[in-house]
């Protein structure tokens, strides 16, 4: 009979219950953490004894951004069928335990037998099918989330070059006790973020030459990424 501890559901990660993306739970991004200050000539730093410095919170801003969040969506809308069929195949393990409890007097050894085995079938394809799906999310959403971290790290470099700063610490990954909020440039980056985002969107097509063929490539679509399911029968 199976524990109820024994299956995750990929219906918690779509929900986004440890999803970056959903903004709650950290992820490794990889080159982007504490490669932050290493980007802004920290060469600096050994020059001047104060140097400015300036705190983010670059997953929080991944997730919050306008493409973040599109991206979320879009991966919801992707796995959905699959969440379907986890549910489906969930519901019929459940159903067959609870015959097995409701009718276990009543059932002869062979029909036991049978149903048990029933049961570890569709067990072992539930978490078979299970493990593809978390899998396929967790690295659709982690592409999305580098994808996107790797776009803001331009923003953050840009920025930080503007307004004269020699340090910038990502705290979603720093271990800091303490930083006035006043240095937080997370809000602002997230805001130059999309709309530099919104501009390169709005950007007209370049004209043809007359006669000539083009041929467009589309944009691929964010997907975000990345979670592990959890909840079963």
């Amino acid at each position: 009979m199976l524990n109820k501890n024994m299956m995750t559901s990929l219906c918690e990660s779509m929900a986004g219950k440890i999803s970056v993306l959903g903004g709650s739970v950290k992820t490794a991004i990889p080159a982007i953490g504490l490669v932050l200050g290493l980007t802004l000539g920290i060469s600096a730093f050994a020059q001047n004894a104060a140097p400015k410095l300036a705190i983010m919170n670059i997953q929080a801003a991944i997730a919050q951004s306008t493409e973040g969040q599109s991206a979320a969506k879009e991966l919801q809308n992707k796995f959905a069928p699959k969440r379907a069929e986890l549910e489906k195949q969930q519901k019929e393990i459940i159903d067959l335990q609870n015959q097995l409890r409701t009718q276990d007097n009543m059932l002869s050894e062979d029909a036991k037998t049978r149903l048990l085995r029933s049961i570890d079938d569709k067990t072992k394809a539930f978490n078979r099918t299970n493990e593809d799906a978390t899998s396929e999310f967790q690295q659709a959403e982690q592409d999305a989330v580098n994808e996107i971290g790797r776009k803001m790290m331009g923003v953050v470099t840009d920025y930080a070059k503007k307004n004269s700063y020699q340090l910038v610490l990502d705290v979603s990954q720093s271990p800091i006790l303490y930083a006035d909020a006043a240095i937080d440039i997370t809000e602002k980056i997230m805001e130059l973020y999309d709309q530099t985002s919104a501009q390169i969107g709005a950007a007209p097509a370049a004209t043809a030459p007359s006669g000539a063929t083009t041929a467009t490539t589309p944009a691929p679509q964010p997907a975000p990424a990345a979670t592990t399911p959890a909840t079963t029968p």
